[in-house]
Formats: structure tokens, sequence, C-alpha cells
């Protein structure tokens, strides 16, 4: 998936998209005079790359800090079949075909005992087919474009919602509203990539279904060629959708900097859309703010998976392990993190369950079981897609993400929407 994730109120409700498991690491349930003892022999040893430098920096060092999280709490916990678990985390560069050899390398030759996915899609395409060539259980957490699935990987785990629909709760939305808030002409620009342009054109088709007219629709670089726009391909794309004054833009984007680009042209230009929604960025947090400013950022719209305040026990041990170890608030945990954090507690739950490493049997209790997550419920098809998960809209307000009551599945177990309903139309930008 891709892709940041961030900053939600603790005041959250509103634009949406449980249970307790073994433990909140999904760690075997040893004695309490084991656990102080703490695990002993031989590590067991999960391999992954993420991308510590390159394009996806931001995300790969917010999965590592999930990773990291998680190993922390199963090793607290006594530990995986009563031994300490060992993270062996080796930097793809945001490389999809280092990160393919780094893989063949940690499982061929390193011989590790489990593996974690990767950050996005795009390396995930790449590493899936090698980890199938050896045939190790694969959960990923940040890799849910429709290209993932269709490798039809039976070893492929995706513990995150599929982000083929995540903008599908805000077109519905939108394509419902009465006349004179029902936006009439709509514009969807995208960055040439797996994750953020399958969202957007699940919800052009809703939209256009619904009488809302396309003025721009337009992939921007070339993803066959591995090319992504220029600054200058981004600022022209503005400058059209400026002038032919789409009322809602739907953004295909993968980081700050491109709707950071895209909101100062439309400033520039004097453009306000009515409704602008973006696939990433948006949730980056104090970073997106720092580009943007606040008074820029109300009304703006992202998809997100899971937050600080996600009404889950799982996510709440979680959240408060994070800030004693890494510091902060709720507010300012990444999603990536829960991702993460995910990938770790279907491994341990599966090699608790099968008493075991051997890769048929964790592959097999995966595809035949419903586990619980910090995100939530996790049950997987047959190409390893999460059948249970549910996505949220996200809107800026005053400074902070706010959460509303649509969502494309039931809402998690204790939540409570309505209580702060979305800003439409987005107010005027501060300049």
């Amino acid at each position: 998936m891709k892709r940041p994730r961030a900053r939600a109120a603790a005041a959250a409700a509103a634009f949406s998209a449980a249970a307790l498991g073994i433990a909140a690491c999904g760690v075997s349930s040893a004695s309490t005079t084991s656990k102080l003892a703490g695990p002993t022999g031989k590590p067991i040893t999960v391999g992954l790359t993420l991308s510590k430098t390159g394009a996806f920096q931001t995300d790969g060092l917010a999965c590592e800090k999930g990773y990291e999280l998680w190993a922390s709490d199963v090793n607290a916990h006594g530990g995986l079949l009563g031994r300490p678990v060992k993270l062996i985390i080796l930097n793809d560069n945001s490389d999809p075909n280092k990160a393919a050899a780094e893989y063949a390398t940690l499982m061929h030759v390193d011989h590790v005992d489990l593996i974690g996915g990767p950050f996005s899609s795009l390396i995930t395409d790449s590493v899936g087919p090698v980890t199938k060539k050896y045939g190790y259980a694969f959960p990923e957490g940040s890799g849910g474009a429709p290209s993932v699935f269709s490798l039809k990987l039976h070893n492929l785990f995706a513990v995150s919602a599929p982000i083929a629909g995540e903008v599908l709760p805000f077109a519905h939305w939108v394509s419902a509203l009465p006349a004179g808030k029902k936006p009439l002409t709509a514009a969807y620009p995208m960055v040439a990539d797996p994750f953020a342009d399958p969202p957007v054109k699940a919800a052009r088709t809703v939209m256009q279904g619904a009488g809302i007219h396309t003025v721009y629709s337009q992939v921007l670089g070339n993803l066959a060629k591995g090319t992504v726009p220029t600054t200058a391909q981004l600022v022209a794309a503005a400058n059209t959708i400026a002038r032919r004054n789409a009322q809602a833009v739907v953004l295909g984007s993968v980081d700050v900097p491109t709707v950071a680009t895209f909101i100062h042209t439309f400033i520039k230009d004097g453009y306000n859309p009515h409704y602008f929604i973006a696939t990433s960025g948006p949730d980056q947090g104090q970073a997106f703010l720092n580009k943007v400013g606040t008074g820029n950022a109300t009304g703006i719209m992202v998809p997100n998976a899971w937050y600080g305040g996600y009404p889950n026990a799982l996510s709440h041990v979680m959240v408060q392990d994070y800030i004693a170890k890494f510091g902060g608030t709720a507010s300012d945990i990444n999603a990536d993190v829960a991702e993460s954090y995910s990938v770790g507690q279907v491994l341990a739950e599966a090699v608790t369950a099968t008493h075991g490493l051997n890769q048929t049997k964790i592959i097999n209790y995966l595809h035949s079981h419903t586990m619980q997550t910090v995100q939530g419920p996790v049950a997987f098809n047959s190409v390893g897609a999460n059948t249970r998960a549910v996505t949220f809209i996200f809107q800026w307000q005053s400074g902070a993400q706010f959460l509303e009551a649509l969502s494309n599945g039931p809402a998690p177990v204790g939540w409570k929407p309505g209580l702060v309903r979305p800003i439409y139309p987005k107010p005027p930008w501060a300049g």
C-alpha cells in the first residue's frame, strides 16, 4: 500500500472506513516466570528489506519502527516458541530489483526462519515471485494494489486493506449529496504508480455514473518505463485543472511533495476546488502541514485504514508501547507502524498455533483462520487479500485529522461515528 499514514486527532469522528487475540503482539502464552527471565536459545530470525533511503524513505523508516516494536513486545512476552526474535532488516533503497535480490539472499543464503514484507506495492510486486520460489510464507502490510493480487501467490498475505476501493466511501458520499452541494465536474490526475491509480479510477467510475462530468483524467509519468512525473509536469496538470475549474479533485499521489505542488499551484492560479482528496500525502501529519500550511490543509481528505485512536484493544496496547519506546503521542504514529506490526502479529499467531517454523503449515494456517491485529480482523482469500479490512476517509480540520462515518465495510467494535461532520465545500485557501 501504500504508502505514509498518519496523524489522526485524539478527538476523532468520521468518514470511516478488535477484540483481543492471543496477546497484544500476537505472542505465545509463556508463563510469567519465563517472561521475567526472557526468551532463551537460538534466535528466530525474521528477514526483510525496507526503504531506509530513496523515494520511500519516510515510509520505510516508519515500517521499521513497527517491526522493531513488534519484536520488542514479543520478546518481552516470552518470545516465539520460547526463543527470542531477531530482525534482519536490509535497505532496498526503494529499488524493486535490489529488494528482490536481497530477499533471495535472505531466504536462499542466510536461511532466515521467517520473512516480513517491504514497503510499497511496487516493491512487493518484485519480491512476491521470489518468495514463492523459495516457499516462504510472505505476510506484508504495505502492498495492497491490484497488481500484487494479480500475481495470484498462494504464499502472500496482505494484512492491510486492499487499496483499489479505498476512495469509494468518498465517491459514494459525494455522489449522493443534494443538488447545490454535489459537484458537477471532477478532475482525476494520477502519478504513474500501482498504488495511486486504481483507487482514483474506481472513484471516477462511481462519480461518472452519478452524473459528475469528468473534465480531466490523466496518468502522469509512465509506470511501464518506471518514469515519474517531473515537477513541471505536475504544475502543468494543476494549471489545466484550474483552467477547467473542476469542482472536485481526486488526486492519485504517493507523497507529500506531489500534493503540495498541486496545492501551491492551485493557490497561485486562484482556484479552489469544492472537494479535494488525495490517495497519499495528507496522511503524513506534521510533515504535510509543514509543506502546505495548516490553513491550507483544512478540508482536504485522504483514505486510511488505521489511526492512533483506532477503537481496538490490541491497537491501544501497541500505541502505549510505541509512546513508551519512541516517545510522542498517539496522533504522531504513522499508520505504516500498524501495518508492519500487524505482519508480525499474524506471523506470531501462525508460528504459535503450528508449534514450529514449517512454512507449509504456516501458509495453510494463514489461509484457514481469521486473526486479530492492531488494524482489526484479518482473513485472507486465495490471492492473499484481506477480506475483513475496513477503510476510512480522513479530513483535515483546524490542524488535525478527523474521521467521519462513511466506510466500505462494517465499523470496528466500539466505533461511535458522527462526532465531527465533514466540512464541505472546502473553505478557501489560507494563502
